[in-house]
C-alpha cells in the first residue's frame, strides 16, 4: 500500500508539472536512443550512453528541463574528434550536436558568419572557399563542430600568429543548465565568454556562433619543407621565421637519438597576396580543393591504412620515420604551392588511418611548455620514451602564444603532440610513462590539452593551472550548473566533484 501511494504521488506531481510548464519528461525520453557504444576518437575509451540529437534551440531547452527533472547527467559531443574521454558519458546522456548545423547568415564584405553550433569546420571552409574566405583557425582534421571547437578552444598551425579559435569569435548565444539563455561577447557577459570557450562543455550549450572568416586571395599557399638535424635546430628555425610565416608545423622523429634527438621536418606556409596568383579565383573552386579520394588515381584512400598496417610496430615505424626524414632532403627548402585543405587537414588525407593501431588503440599525449624551457623539456621527454621502450610513432611540434581564456592550455612557448600505440600488454607501462612525462611538463611550467588527453590525473592538472583560474571556474560551474548536470567521463576523471 505504501508503494502504491508513493507512485500515485509521483504521478500526480508529474502531471502537475506537465500542466504547469507544458514539458513532458516521458515524451522527451522517447526521443533518446537506447544505450549504445559511444567511442573516443582514439578508440581507447567508450561509454554506454543514451544519445540525443537536437535540431533546434528548443531541443536544448527541453534537454536541460529533462536533466533538471530527472537529475540525469549530460555531456556534449561535437564531431567526436577528442582522442580520449572528453565526449563520452557512462552515467547519462551524450548530446550529439551534429544535426544542429545550419549556416544562418554571411556578410561577404566583412566575412562575418553566423551558424548553429553543430556546423563543422568542413562546412565552414567549403562554404567560404569559393567566396574568397577561409576559417581563421582550423585543426588537423575538418570534422570538429563549432561547439566542440569552442569548448576545447582549438588551435592550429598558426596559433603563434592569430591565437586560438576563441580569438575570432564575435559573439555566441549560450544556454546554461539552469535554462537561462545569454548573449556573450568579449564585452558583454565577458566572464562567461572567456569561461565557456575553453570550458570543455561543462558550463552549458553553445547555440549560435558568430565568427569572422579570413579573406584569402588564392586557392593555394606557398610552402617550404625544411629538414632539421635535431630539436634545437627546429626551435631555432621557428624563432627565426615565425614573424614571416602564416603557418609553421614540425614533424619530429621520436626514434632518433644522440645528436639527432628530435630531428624532423618543418613545413612553413605563407598566404599569397592579392594579385600574386594568376589562377585565382579558379583554384578556389570546391572541386579544386577537396582532398582526392584515391591514391595515384587508382587506390581508394579508405584502403590505405591496410598498406600501412605491416609497419604498425616499433621496427616498422622506426623505418617509416627514418625514411621520411631522409626523403626530406630531396626537396629541402625548395618552395612549392599547395591547396589550403591539403595543407591544413593532414589527418583527413588518409581516411581511417587510425585503424592501423587495431586490434589495439592509440592515445595522444600533448603538452605545452614555455619557450625558455621547451627544448630541454621536450628533449627530456623524448629521451625518457626511448629509455622506457615506448616511443611515439608520430610527433608534431608547434609554436603558441598565450590567450585570455580561463582554462587555456596555451603558453608563450611550444607544444609537442605524441601518438602512442595502446595495447592490452602495454597499458600499465604507458600510463606509468605518462605520469613521468607529466612531472617533466609541470616542473617546466607546462600545461595540458583536454581535447587530446587520456591519462591526466586531478592533482597534476591542479598543479599545472593557476589556482585563481580553477577557483573562478568552480564558482562559474556552481552558478550555472548548481546540480552538476553537466558531467563527462573526462570531467569525473580530471576535475572530480
Amino acid at each position: 500500500m505504501a508503494t502504491a501511494s508513493k507512485k500515485k504521488t509521483v504521478k500526480k506531481a508529474t502531471s502537475s508539472k506537465i500542466k504547469k510548464t507544458g514539458f513532458n519528461p516521458k515524451q522527451f525520453e522517447s526521443r533518446l536512443s537506447p544505450s549504445q557504444k559511444v567511442e573516443a576518437w582514439g578508440m581507447n575509451h567508450f561509454s554506454n550512453s543514451k544519445v540525443f540529437l537536437p535540431t533546434s534551440i528548443q531541443d536544448f531547452k527541453d534537454l536541460f528541463s529533462y536533466a533538471r527533472d530527472t537529475n540525469t547527467k549530460v555531456a556534449f559531443r561535437g564531431g567526436g574528434c577528442s582522442y580520449g574521454d572528453a565526449a563520452t558519458n557512462d552515467q547519462g546522456i551524450v548530446v550529439d550536436i551534429r544535426s544542429f548545423n545550419k549556416i544562418l547568415s554571411f556578410d561577404p564584405k566583412t566575412g562575418i558568419l553566423v551558424a548553429e553550433s553543430g556546423v563543422t569546420i568542413k562546412q565552414l571552409w567549403e562554404f567560404g572557399i569559393e567566396r574568397g574566405f577561409w576559417p581563421p583557425v582550423v585543426s588537423g582534421t575538418m570534422f570538429p563542430t563549432l561547439g566542440g571547437a569552442l569548448s576545447m578552444n582549438i588551435h592550429g598551425k598558426n596559433n603563434f600568429a592569430v591565437g586560438p579559435i576563441g580569438d575570432h569569435i564575435q559573439e555566441f548565444t549560450f544556454l546554461s543548465p539552469d535554462g537561462k539563455e545569454s548573449l556573450c561577447s568579449p564585452k558583454k557577459n565577458s566572464d562567461l565568454f572567456y569561461s565557456a570557450i575553453s570550458g570543455f562543455g561543462m558550463l552549458g550549450a553553445f547555440l549560435t556562433v558568430t565568427i569572422k572568416l579570413k579573406k584569402i586571395y588564392s586557392g593555394k599557399m606557398k610552402v617550404w619543407p625544411v629538414n632539421t638535424a635535431n630539436l634545437q635546430e627546429m626551435y631555432d628555425y621557428f624563432e627565426k621565421e615565425y614573424k614571416q610565416s602564416d603557418y609553421l608545423v614540425g614533424w619530429v622523429d621520436g626514434f632518433a637519438s644522440g645528436k639527432g634527438l628530435g630531428r624532423g621536418q618543418i613545413h612553413k606556409a605563407v598566404h599569397l597576396k592579392a594579385g600574386e596568383d594568376p589562377g585565382f579565383p579558379e583554384n578556389c573552386k570546391l572541386e579544386n580543393q577537396i582532398l582526392p579520394s584515391t591514391f595515384l588515381g587508382i587506390i581508394p584512400k579508405s584502403w590505405m591504412w591496410l598498406f600501412m598496417y605491416p609497419f604498425s610496430n616499433k621496427f616498422g615505424m622506426r623505418f617509416v620515420n627514418f625514411g621520411k626524414w631522409i626523403s626530406g632532403f630531396l626537396n629541402n627548402n625548395k618552395p612549392y604551392e599547395q591547396g589550403h585543405a591539403e595543407y591544413a587537414f593532414l589527418l583527413d588525407y588518409v581516411p581511417n588511418w587510425k585503424f592501423m593501431y587495431k586490434p589495439g588503440a592509440m592515445i595522444q599525449y600533448q603538452s605545452f611548455i614555455p619557450k625558455e624551457n621547451a627544448v630541454k623539456g621536450f628533449e627530456e621527454i623524448l629521451s625518457l620514451c626511448q629509455k622506457r621502450g615506448i616511443v611515439n610513432w608520430l610527433g608534431v611540434f608547434k609554436k603558441h602564444r598565450p590567450d585570455k581564456f580561463l582554462l587555456t592550455h596555451a603558453v608563450d612557448g611550444y607544444s609537442m603532440a605524441m601518438d602512442f600505440p595502446l595495447t592490452k600488454g602495454n597499458k600499465t607501462k604507458l600510463w606509468e610513462l605518462a605520469k613521468e612525462m607529466d612531472e617533466i611538463v609541470v616542473k617546466n611550467g607546462g600545461r595540458f590539452y583536454f581535447a587530446k588527453d587520456s591519462t591526466l590525473r586531478p592533482e597534476v592538472y591542479r598543479r599545472s593551472m593557476p589556482k585563481q583560474n580553477l577557483e573562478k571556474f568552480r564558482v562559474m560551474k556552481k552558478k550555472l550548473d548548481p546540480k552538476n548536470l553537466l558531467e563527462s567521463d573526462l570531467f569525473r576523471r580530471v576535475w572530480g566533484k
